[in-house]
């Protein structure tokens, strides 16, 4: 049922194979063993993929129930015995977040959990949670989905940055109204990165930047900050450090209205208190508690 479920989410019987590590002929022959017992065809296959068929959809509805009471039912049964968490948890969350918050606590968690394995899915978009697989995403802002948990983790803060190279080049911006005149470097994957909140006059004002470079990434963003490219809104976690090195230096710091976003570890509703999961996201705000990812 749980193959089952995939198959459906993805459209792909290789992608469910890559998923699971698996040859695509296994994934094919246990498809057809669904079909066989339930003695209908599920499945519609095209040259644009897998889709369920009216009796696949009936039946993924009652797969999707039945998989999520079983899980369900492990995590009440681990959480009573003491269950050792193992397995492997997916994990979605930007660059930024993965690179310079969830990568440097690995090691703790490996000691913690010995049994667990972690894969990284990295991408600044939000992920679909049910059609990646995801069990966690890491992500700032606020939920927008009533159908997860979102357990709070702390708080991410961003300013703006450039070389000193370049505002040896281009001059300093003084005041917000100046940026139109810079190289801007935004992000191409989420538009509300690019609306940078400022206070003038003791107002909040917008200015929605025009990037001259742009990525879809956090981290390359920041890379070509660092190459003297231009003026990018940056995390802090990442930033400061460099201004320290006298790498980075900070942009119209006294307008900037910081606007801390906090983090959350956003799990679909049911499978928060399946012990991997669990272990995964208590670490994690453990980890967060202590000060040792802004460390």
């Amino acid at each position: 049922m749980h193959l089952f479920v995939r198959v459906a989410d993805l459209g792909s019987l290789s992608a469910v194979a890559r998923e699971r590590d698996v040859p695509v002929s296994q994934v094919s022959r246990t498809l057809a063993r669904i079909e066989t017992a339930c003695n209908a065809r599920l499945i519609h296959r095209s040259t644009h993929g897998l889709t369920p068929t009216a009796e696949g959809l009936t039946f993924l509805e009652y797969c999707r129930r039945l998989t999520s009471t079983l899980d369900e039912l492990e995590g009440e049964f681990a959480s009573h015995q003491g269950g050792q968490a193992s397995g492997s948890v997916r994990v979605a969350a930007s660059s930024v977040v993965a690179e310079h918050l969830l990568i440097p606590s690995f090691d703790s968690l490996q000691q913690a959990h010995p049994q667990l394995r972690v894969e990284l899915v990295v991408d600044d978009r939000m992920a679909d949670m049910a059609r990646d697989g995801i069990d966690i995403a890491i992500r700032t802002g606020p939920p927008t989905s009533d159908t997860v948990v979102a357990r709070p983790l702390g708080t991410l803060v961003r300013r703006l940055y450039a070389t000193p190279a370049y505002l040896q080049a281009h001059g300093t911006p003084r005041h917000p109204d100046e940026l139109h005149r810079h190289r801007l470097i935004t992000n191409s994957a989420v538009a509300q990165l690019n609306r940078w909140p400022f206070i003038v006059d003791g107002e909040p004002r917008v200015v929605v930047a025009d990037g001259h470079w742009r990525s879809g990434s956090t981290g390359i963003t920041a890379r070509l900050a660092l190459q003297g490219l231009g003026i990018a809104r940056l995390a802090t976690l990442v930033a400061e450090p460099l201004v320290q090195q006298g790498v980075l230096a900070p942009v119209l710091r006294d307008w900037v209205d910081e606007q801390p976003s906090p983090i959350h570890a956003i799990t679909l509703t049911r499978r928060h208190r399946l012990p991997k999961i669990k272990a995964c996201i208590d670490h994690w705000a453990q980890w967060f508690a202590s000060g040792s990812a802004l460390a």
